[in-house]
């Protein structure tokens, strides 16, 4: 069985695919894998970091669509009114853009490291844009 690991900046996360409730935004992004980026802090949307994805499309609508995910979970603006991207929260976030509100596809969730998932951001905030992989290991 494999393991998803999400390395960002200094960090590495363990994961898990949320594929029971976002079973098309899981297989999409599976088959961009190995995936790296760069994530920069948000914008609009409170305590996140982001990976703008311009018009890239993942070729999925909405599932397991949120506004507010939960510290640890990473979600997929699939595009729209605004640009594709991917969220990760470390904090209070309400998903938004200079559109307004939107919502993302809750398609991960960090398993370990969440105690430094509010240093990540910080260091992001602060000392400028980090890469970020996720990769699936045996």
């Amino acid at each position: 069985m494999s393991k998803l690991i999400v390395t960002a900046g200094p960090y590495r996360f363990d994961a898990r695919f949320e594929a029971e409730d976002a079973p098309k935004t899981v297989a999409a992004f599976r088959k961009a894998m190995p995936f790296a980026g760069q994530i920069v802090h948000v914008r609009w949307s409170g305590e996140g970091i982001w990976i703008p994805l311009g018009e890239r499309d993942f070729g999925v609508g909405y599932e397991n669509h949120t506004s507010h995910p939960a510290p640890g979970q990473i979600i997929l603006y699939p595009g729209g009114i605004s640009e594709t991207e991917i969220l990760l929260a470390y904090g209070g976030v309400d998903f938004s853009s200079k559109m307004g509100q939107l919502a993302g596809n809750h398609f991960i969730t960090l398993t370990s490291g969440q105690d430094k998932l509010r240093e990540l951001g910080t260091m992001v905030l602060w000392k400028g844009a980090q890469p970020i992989t996720f990769e699936e290991v045996e």
